[in-house]
């Protein structure tokens, strides 16, 4: 007997049937504002990653040489395979350049909650515009996939910032700072203790003094308080570019879920400009749901022309959490809508009714296995099938089909030749 591999999971019937329900809710609503999907490779060159990352990063990555001699890795990530794709045929693509996936990475990390080192997620990107409307496409459509899926504003917020408020401010010090080493320590604010950030402010370049009075500022999210102390021109403008994000959120429906909450960094380096992250608003998920933001430097940093981008990747592990909490997670059970149960020598009708039931968009089981009316019944109720449709060999004689509501246990019989008939959906009820 095998053991599964720890980090990796398997879907059963019922739980794929919830997670597709789900995905299919994120994916429509993606292809409602014009996002088109592409499909993309679970293995690339390691280097997409060390050369940016450094070879130490190869830890956190299921990476090896492959039998050409290549440095390949699994996946851990979409943003840099994007990239690549929009570098290689940067001049015959449409700007704005609106694309989504869903798939899974891999990434040799610890395992807990809402973590697994196999992960999936739904990403969401758009290229080729810096206008704020851009990242607020992004804001809305996050919030139109969660309020499709039965959350609402008392389930969830967005938290969102600007990395050239936090980068802003940092310059504004007289003092060495290790910007992005900072800005990480920010992102891990709310998980280590106040001492262990203050630690790591420090670490960065800021006297003690300084991490106390920048955590005090920060934590204030108070916009013309942060624009006043810094009282330079690149976080005014990015207050300003905050503001016209939020602005334009408010027309397309998304303001309401947003806070603004200067705390929120997001840890990776590429991010530039708006970064927002989504958490459980009563907190008893705790860690972000899914978090995104601007990364205008990508694109150029690949070696394509310099390509403003926007985007958003809710994962598949935490935003079940959420909505399990919320109790509008989907029933993890399979259904189906008719069983053509077959007694005797009536495979060639069973197999006509089944195939026009198909016809029509319908889930249709029938009879593989050569089992006993019984087995077949019990079967049809252990699949939740609503309609279970009888061709017996006796019925047949009497050019008849027998139609039973597995619910009430009711049934009657039919013409053969009037069933499925003209309904799309032809039920006991329509039958009687």
């Amino acid at each position: 007997m095998y053991d599964r591999i720890k980090g990796f999971r398997d879907f059963y019937p019922g739980e794929m049937a919830a997670r597709r329900a789900t995905i299919d809710v994120l994916e429509e609503t993606a292809r409602g504002y014009g996002f088109r999907e592409i499909g993309t490779p679970a293995l690339e060159r390691a280097e997409m990653w060390t050369d940016k990352s450094g070879d130490d990063i190869v830890d956190e990555l299921y990476a090896f040489e492959d039998q050409g001699g290549r440095h390949v890795t699994l996946t851990p990530e979409l943003t840099p395979t994007v990239a690549r794709m929009v570098v290689a045929k940067q001049q015959e693509l449409s700007k704005p350049i609106k694309w989504f996936s869903t798939r899974p990475f891999w990434r040799y990390e610890q395992v807990q909650q809402g973590r697994q080192r196999e992960f999936y997620q739904t990403n969401v990107d758009i290229f080729g515009s810096e206008e704020p409307e851009a990242d607020a496409e992004i804001l809305a459509w996050a919030a139109d996939a969660l309020t499709g899926l039965g959350l609402t504003g008392d389930h969830f917020e967005f938290r969102i910032s600007h990395r050239d408020i936090l980068g802003g401010v940092l310059e504004s010090y007289d003092a060495d700072v290790d910007t992005e080493a900072a800005i990480r320590a920010v992102d891990k604010s709310d998980k280590i203790s106040q001492v262990e950030y203050h630690d790591l402010l420090i670490d960065a370049g800021l006297t003690a003094d300084q991490a106390a009075e920048f955590d005090d500022l920060v934590a204030g999210g108070d916009l013309e308080a942060v624009e006043a102390f810094a009282d330079t021109e690149r976080v005014t403008e990015a207050v300003e570019n905050l503001q016209n994000v939020l602005d334009a959120a408010e027309d397309f429906g998304a303001r309401e879920y947003c806070t603004i909450s200067l705390e929120t960094a997001r840890g990776l380096d590429y991010y530039t400009g708006v970064v927002f992250e989504c958490f459980d608003s009563t907190g008893e998920v705790s860690r972000s749901i899914f978090g995104g933001g601007r990364y205008d430097d990508l694109i150029e940093s690949f070696g394509g022309q310099p390509t403003p981008a926007v985007g958003v990747a809710p994962g598949h592990a935490t935003l079940p959490l959420l909505c399990q909490r919320a109790g509008v997670w989907p029933e993890e059970e399979v259904t189906t809508d008719y069983y053509v149960l077959q007694i005797g020598d009536t495979r060639s009708e069973a197999a006509r009714i089944s195939r026009e039931l198909r016809e029509r968009g319908h889930v249709v089981e029938t009879d593989v296995a050569g089992r006993s009316f019984g087995a077949q019944l019990n079967y049809a109720d252990s699949v939740n099938a609503e309609t279970v449709v009888i061709v017996g060999e006796q019925d047949l004689e009497n050019d008849e089909v027998t139609i039973k509501d597995m619910a009430s246990g009711d049934q009657t019989q039919v013409p053969v030749d009037s069933f499925p008939g003209e309904a799309e959906r032809p039920t006991f009820d329509d039958v009687v």
